[in-house]
């Protein structure tokens, strides 16, 4: 098995200014109280305090 290769310094930088990016905006929406969409398993889950009811877990509305 072949070890992953390690991303180019223009590649690494790019994904980092992504991170910020999405981090950002995460904070953003969770300071104005909105809430977030992720992908999990290929399932859309939804995040934070008014979230319908119909994309959140079960672990996540026991909460």
């Amino acid at each position: 098995m072949s070890a992953t290769p390690t991303p180019s310094s223009e590649t690494q930088a790019m994904l980092e200014s992504l991170r910020q990016a999405v981090a950002q905006t995460l904070e953003r929406k969770k300071r104005l109280g909105q809430y977030a969409v992720f992908w999990h398993h290929n399932i859309p889950i939804a995040v934070g305090d008014d979230a319908p009811k119909s994309l959140q877990t079960q672990d996540q509305v026991k909460k």
